[in-house]
């Protein structure tokens, strides 16, 4: 088995995991699945399926999920996959290698910025959202990245464990790459292309979501 454990946060996702779990049932890496206890529905839709690790949260949140899922990682590297089959993990080996061969401490996955790249998720509020996002993150953060909402992210564990990450929330998506540049850790780009969800609803309130998540870049600008 490769040193690369799977973190997949999943909340309601009892129709859309067991069939993401089969496809990623090819892929030769260790899969922990993180929720709440209290979800009955998606731990009774994968009770069955072998190869897999369950840890129930102990704080509720999307970011609480990636926090302490990496945090009980035992392999070198980790790779955040979601649940509801969005994030297509055709591109899993390729991060792997790339990761490795530049040495990057952390490899986001891009939506923008390529031909090659491109999403079915999208619609206008979300797409102008993550261009404005991305952009003050890359013009008062220096980020460089071209898709700061986006959190198919590979990378080192122990260095997303030492960035102390504190949002159980959504703004974890912004809270992460900035402490990992402030660190000045090596972050890395590649494109990606976002599939449409299995089943389920959506968990991303664009309006609620992206004032939570302006707030916080807000915040972090002056506390440096």
């Amino acid at each position: 088995m490769q040193d690369l454990t799977l973190i997949i946060p999943a909340k309601y996702e009892g129709e859309s995991l067991p069939i993401f779990l089969k496809e990623l049932s090819k892929f030769n890496f260790k899969k922990l699945i993180v929720l709440e206890e209290s979800d009955k529905d998606t731990i009774d839709a994968i009770k069955n399926i072998n190869d897999i690790q369950i840890l129930y949260q102990t704080n509720k949140g999307y970011g609480a999920a990636l926090i302490e899922g990496v945090k009980n990682c035992s392999t070198d590297y980790f790779c955040i996959i979601n649940a509801d089959g969005s994030m297509n993990p055709s591109y899993l080996n390729d991060m792997l290698s790339l990761t490795i061969k530049d040495n990057l401490d952390f490899l986001f996955a891009s939506r923008y910025g390529n031909s090659n790249a491109g999403s079915d998720d999208d619609n206008l509020i979300t797409l102008v959202g993550n261009y404005l996002f991305t952009k003050l993150g890359n013009i008062f953060f220096s980020l460089e990245i071209t898709d700061i909402l986006y959190t198919y992210v590979m990378g080192k564990t122990s260095l997303f464990n030492n960035l102390k990450l504190q949002s159980n929330d959504f703004t974890i998506c912004v809270e992460f790459p900035i402490k990992a540049k402030r660190k000045g850790y090596i972050l890395g780009v590649i494109p990606s292309y976002e599939r449409s969800r299995i089943g389920g609803k959506k968990k991303v309130n664009a309006f609620k979501d992206g004032l939570l998540i302006l707030i916080k870049m807000i915040s972090m600008f002056f506390k440096k």
